[in-house]
């Protein structure tokens, strides 16, 4: 049973708090009532903007367009304000409807998620395969993260915690080899959702891109066509950052999707916007908290409304 949408606009709320604090928040510091928004609003939002890691290209772009609106309809109080803002921001971001999993395209479904160490990846597919779990889907992960013990063991006690299954090999052996298993046990399983880790390594592209295209072939030739999504896991509170990750794991992998962690943590989360203007990749999920119903589905539309509400 799906989430009622308000709760979901809820938690999305509570995560972007210091987002919206950052950014709107300065603003109103700067204005006097009943009077036309002056430079000194512009440039505190301006300010906000860069704060919260929309990037300087779209917030220039943006206070550009904010600043003749102003003028041309002598904009005075904060509510015209941000409804304008709403609109000149969806009108520079691509427009885009929520992108979703539809894991009933194929059994198993198999999703690959890559991302540096310390994104909170690991983390993420406990709450996926939670999430999958509780709408009664029969979920494996597989722990093709062998470069670090550690690795192993926290995706296992996720999946104990949880209560799905684990294929996982030593620490050291073939990420690949760890995949092919996880998907035929699956298959064998009649199991509707495998899960698999990758390492987090992102020092060397090029061993990155060979090590994933490795996985790809394996994957797709115990169970052609798959896998069938590639998740990218990027730490909200990295900001800027995150985006150069995005770019490197862009050309590495195949990646048909993004989830931003740690949203609830951050004032940075502005970078959705400049991952959003950047990349024609969508973003799946953002995390808003720690519990394991805090990954929810990202709507560009709710996004912005909440960033400006």
């Amino acid at each position: 049973m799906t989430e009622p949408k308000k709760s979901f606009f809820d938690k999305l709320k509570r995560g972007l708090f210091m987002t919206h604090t950052e950014i709107i928040e300065k603003m109103k510091e700067s204005l006097t009532p009943d009077l036309p928004i002056d430079q000194s609003a512009i440039d505190r939002l301006e300010e906000g903007l860069l704060g919260a890691d929309v990037g300087a290209e779209l917030t220039m772009s943006l206070v550009g367009r904010l600043e003749q609106r102003v003028r041309d309809e002598r904009i005075t109080n904060m509510e015209r304000l941000t409804q304008v803002i709403r609109e000149e921001t969806r009108a520079l971001i691509p427009q885009r409807k929520a992108s979703t999993i539809e894991i009933d395209r194929a059994q198993p479904f198999v999703i690959l998620v890559v991302g540096v160490n310390g994104t909170g990846k690991t983390t993420t597919i406990a709450k996926l395969a939670a999430r999958w779990k509780n709408e009664g889907k029969s979920v494996i992960l597989g722990a093709a993260d062998t470069f670090r013990a550690a690795a192993i063991e926290q995706l296992q006690m996720w999946a104990d915690r949880v209560g799905v299954a684990l294929v996982k090999h030593k620490a050291g052996s073939d990420p690949a080899a760890v995949a092919h298993d996880a998907v035929a046990a699956a298959k064998s399983r009649n199991s509707d959702v495998v899960i698999i880790d990758t390492a987090g390594r992102l020092h060397n592209k090029s061993h990155l891109m060979q090590e994933l295209s490795k996985i790809h072939r394996v994957i797709d030739k115990e169970l052609p066509g798959a896998p069938h999504e590639t998740l990218l896991v990027i730490d909200g509170t990295t900001g800027q950052n995150g985006v150069s990750q995005a770019a490197a794991f862009l050309e590495a992998a195949k990646v048909t999707g993004m989830i931003v962690t740690k949203l609830d943590g951050t004032a940075k989360g502005g970078v959705i916007l400049s991952i959003m203007r950047q990349f024609d990749i969508p973003v799946k999920f953002v995390g808003v908290g720690e519990g394991a119903d805090d990954l929810i589905p990202f709507d560009p539309q709710d996004y912005v409304d909440t960033l400006f509400a």
